[in-house]
């Protein structure tokens, strides 16, 4: 909390601030692409298999329609139509007969696509799928780059942490960018499925590096009062890169030009980045009291607050000396539960939880199941759907908001020593409240 107050001596929140938000709502609304990319870049197109008769010309009978070759060629699935990924090993055709029945067909002779598939290009000009012919038999393969992908980021929410408190918050948002424009670009031209899955894992292990730096800057150069707005203003940024996603894939129908459409910007946010300051507390805490000087006096200069001038070194160390002091001790996860604070805070609190996780677990089960008849509902009246899940939504939110007034406009605290002093505040307070009833009663 004591940063805070040297950001308010710096200007509080003015013109760098919005310029700072403007700057990281385009890294949040570039990284949601990749996120749903391999929705459109992964597509699976009708397909069938490669038939001497179909797709090779000189083959082709005189006189005879597609649609009788395709009845030759191919056999029929259970839902009755053309199979994806079986073919007939000779031509049939005696189901060319009007009284064909259905033994016929199903007594013939099928084999699997031994020669290849035949995609349907209407939708997509190509994706993965087609490039790689993961159908059929290495279906379950298409999945496999995905699950990649999210373990990247599961593994890079690890790393960076650690890389960003080590090496400061601005070198790691730079390499971050860089990374995922490389990878993202390499991966367009990758000449295998492992090296694509590869890639795919680097690219998503830079949008965890982008997350993480461009938040913690975001907070650490925002005062308290306006942390919830500038966070939700680049959440509803994510939001709205997924949905703009649908638009970009539709005017881009090949999986390699999407593919550098969503990464080649990331060399412009990485240029863009050089701008940025690094955090001035962060500074503080790793013994750069100068530079976070500087830095706070050029946010200051931006801002127009001219009492930037009271901004000294002595000052800095003054203001953050508890914060400097707790970076020093060595922390760990079990300070949960070795500082008493802490423990008085978790503990109690885990009975609550796991009821509360409990009673969240079967009110997902109750949707699930409600879920199906809903979406039926849209039937007979289309607008049900969405309308029950925005409202849903919303009452939820109204909920928290107002049901959950205990932590509404408290600072977060940053050591411990904001929790013990915290504490110690709400307790006078209440010796003060019990006081003054006793005054009032007698």
């Amino acid at each position: 909390m004591a940063f805070s107050e040297l950001l308010e001596q710096a200007g509080g929140a003015g013109l760098f601030q919005a310029l700072l938000l403007l700057t990281f709502i385009l890294p949040c609304f570039m990284v949601s692409f990749h996120m749903l990319l391999e929705n459109f870049s992964a597509a699976v197109p009708g397909h069938r298999c490669w038939t001497q008769l179909l797709d090779n010309g000189s083959a082709v009978p005189a006189n005879m329609t597609p649609e009788a070759l395709l009845t030759i060629s191919i056999p029929l699935d259970l839902n009755w139509e053309p199979h994806q990924c079986r073919r007939f090993r000779q031509p049939q055709w005696q189901l060319l007969d009007p009284n064909a029945t259905a033994s016929s067909w199903s007594e013939a002779d099928t084999e699997p696509c031994v020669d290849g598939w035949v995609y349907d290009h209407s939708t997509f000009t190509s994706t993965i799928v087609t490039k790689w012919d993961l159908v059929c038999g290495s279906q379950g393969l298409k999945p496999l780059s995905q699950s990649i992908f999210m373990s990247g980021i599961l593994v890079g929410s690890f790393i960076w942490g650690l890389l960003s408190h080590r090496l400061g918050r601005k070198p790691m948002l730079s390499w971050s960018c860089l990374q995922m424009a490389v990878a993202g670009i390499g991966t367009t031209f990758a000449p295998t499925l492992l090296v694509y899955c590869g890639l795919r894992f680097v690219t998503a292990f830079g949008i965890a590096g982008i997350f993480l730096s461009a938040l913690v800057l975001m907070v650490e150069w925002t005062t308290t009062s306006r942390r919830a707005v500038t966070l939700t203003v680049l959440a509803c940024s994510f939001s709205a890169g997924q949905a703009a996603l649908g638009g970009v894939a539709f005017a881009l129908r090949d999986w390699q030009t999407l593919q550098l459409a969503v990464s080649v910007p990331f060399f412009v946010i990485f240029l863009i980045s050089w701008w940025l300051p690094e955090s001035a507390r962060w500074l503080i805490i790793k013994h750069k009291p100068d530079k976070a000087l500087q830095e706070l006096r050029k946010v200051a200069r931006i801002n127009g607050h001219k009492e930037s001038k009271n901004l000294t070194i002595e000052v800095l160390m003054s203001s953050m000396e508890e914060e400097v002091a707790s970076a020093k001790e060595p922390q760990s996860g079990l300070d949960l539960f070795c500082v008493p604070v802490l423990r008085r805070r978790s503990c109690p609190a885990l009975v609550t939880r796991m009821t509360a996780d409990g009673l969240m677990q079967v009110v997902g089960r109750l949707g699930s199941m409600i879920g199906p008849l809903i979406l039926m509902s849209r039937q007979a009246i289309p607008l049900l759907p969405p309308l029950v899940y925005g409202v849903i939504s919303i009452a939820s939110s109204l909920v928290v908001l107002f049901f959950l007034p205990e932590t509404r406009g408290l600072p977060l605290p940053d050591t411990v020593q904001d929790l013990e002093s915290q504490k110690s505040t709400a307790a006078q307070g209440n010796q003060q409240e019990a006081v003054t009833v006793e005054s009032t009663w007698f």
